[in-house]
């Protein structure tokens, strides 16, 4: 006969440690010794299952609780999955090199900062990547504020906050799935939510780089070679036509109708892939290769214009393929072991209940939801832990105040996601200053949008204004 375990309750000690473990391995292997995050953070997870071990709680009663919150989280995955399917095909079908190619050509100088803003955040928005926005269009355009003779910090902050704002709001973002999956909000929904903050920046930032960029003295000056460069070399490899830019208007039609995501993107890749066969002349083979393993520079048939291209190109055209997403999906299977390991004792809540004791306010909770997630962020020095952890840590405090998941997923994009790049010692602070030129303490003033999303956050949180509530039947079921 199989004796049965007592379950003990945790201390506060008991609970906070895998805490101050993560902290331990992630400060000591990540940062340190530059480690891979995901062994730091199963490492924390193992301290987190010996302890509930010790505490009466079963190998079965840890594993059942790491599959319930895999299973919860398993479509916002999938979508992540789909995301890499369809920027590679939106690359090989050539729509993302044609929003960059008009998007180049046609810059006036005197406008240059809010243009800069503008396109780096339609070009995120549709790829869903920050990182590539700011590698690939961001580094051109700085060349094209070094040829305009324009400020550099000021060019950055610009690139950084469209950006950004971008990789908030796309549905192709992984930040941003990964914020809906860890506070438990349905995708559009959290990027609807998430124009009361970074909606209200991004006007912000249209104003501010308006006037600075009209209050400087700035004469015509020809289009830079570089810009020239990469145009021409675009144009050399694709057909450029208005069936290309049908796939985003799919997307962003799905968005507003609020169809289902999945759906959405296969029918926005499948446009793509016909583009890519009727128009750019790829075969099967290159467009199944691409939508797997990304695209590739080598398929295109004319490659003595290929010799000939800037290293720009190469930056912006190979990408995509969902082999790219195993990365994320890595770290959200290691970070949803620690989550739920750390939830079969129910250690979250106990280090909640304390850490929320004073809590008794909506701003008070959007506070400290912050306040934490710059902690976490800067801790760790990695963003997806900082959207990941509070989502799953106040996720249950959220429904008790009667707050919808939304306020939640929001609140840590705003100080997690976006306050990444504005640290000098996280990854994506030295990446953003190594592409763009610009050391981070310089542009950080300039990058509007990564902390007046924030200051937004807590305007609104103060008056009740873009809160939303649960419905009044599930509140009185939380309660």
């Amino acid at each position: 006969m199989t004796k049965v375990r007592e379950k003990k309750q945790l201390s506060f000690f008991w609970a906070i440690v895998p805490v101050f473990a993560m902290i331990l391995f992630l400060g000591v292997g990540y940062i340190s010794l530059n480690l891979r995050a995901e062994p730091m953070i199963l490492l924390s997870a193992a301290v987190a299952g010996i302890i509930a071990y010790f505490h009466g709680y079963s190998w079965h009663d840890i594993l059942d609780a790491i599959v319930e919150k895999l299973s919860k989280a398993m479509p916002a995955l999938l979508i992540l999955i789909s995301v890499g399917f369809l920027i590679g095909a939106w690359m090989i079908g050539g729509t993302i090199p044609m929003m960059v190619y008009y998007g180049l050509k046609y810059i006036d100088p005197s406008y240059f900062y809010v243009a800069a803003f503008l396109l780096t955040a339609i070009t995120a928005t549709c790829t869903g990547t920050s990182w590539g926005s700011a590698g690939t269009i961001g580094v051109a355009l700085m060349g094209v504020a070094v040829g305009l003779n324009l400020s550099l910090p000021i060019a950055a902050g610009a690139i950084l906050s469209g950006a950004y704002f971008g990789d908030k709001c796309s549905p192709l973002s992984d930040s941003t799935n990964l914020a809906s999956i860890a506070a438990g909000s349905p995708l559009y929904a959290h990027i609807a939510h998430l124009m009361w903050t970074s909606g209200s920046a991004f006007l912000l930032c249209c104003v501010l780089y308006t006037v600075i960029g009209l209050n400087q003295d700035i004469g015509h000056i020809d289009t830079p070679e570089r810009i020239v460069a990469i145009t021409t070399s675009l144009e050399s490899v694709y057909n450029f036509n208005l069936m290309v830019v049908l796939p985003p208007l799919v997307v962003l039609a799905g968005s507003i109708l609020r169809q289902p995501t999945i759906p959405v993107l296969f029918l926005a890749s499948l446009i793509a892939i016909l583009c890519a066969a009727m128009f750019q002349g790829f075969n099967l083979s290159q467009i199944c290769e691409t939508v797997i393993g990304g695209f590739k520079l080598s398929m295109i048939p004319n490659q003595e214009a290929v010799a000939l291209f800037p290293s720009d190109v190469s930056r912006l055209l190979e990408r995509g393929g969902m082999v790219a997403m195993m990365n994320t999906l890595v770290i959200c299977f290691c970070a949803f072991a620690l989550a739920g390991t750390m939830s079969v004792a129910h250690s979250l809540e106990i280090i909640i209940s304390v850490f929320l004791k004073g809590v008794k306010s909506v701003f008070q909770l959007i506070l400290t939801t912050i306040i934490s997630t710059i902690l976490i962020c800067g801790i760790t020095s990695n963003g997806q832990l900082s959207v990941l952890l509070p989502g799953e840590m106040f996720k249950e405090t959220y429904k008790k105040f009667g707050l919808a998941p939304t306020n939640l997923s929001r609140t840590a994009e705003d100080a997690g996601t976006v306050v990444e790049p504005i640290l000098p010692w996280t990854a994506a602070g030295v990446y953003m200053a190594t592409m763009l030129g610009v050391p981070t303490l310089e542009y950080l003033p300039y990058a509007f949008l990564n902390y007046t999303g924030m200051i937004f956050a807590l305007i609104w949180a103060a008056t009740g204004i873009g809160i939303s509530h649960l419905p009044k039947r599930q509140q009185e079921q939380e309660a």
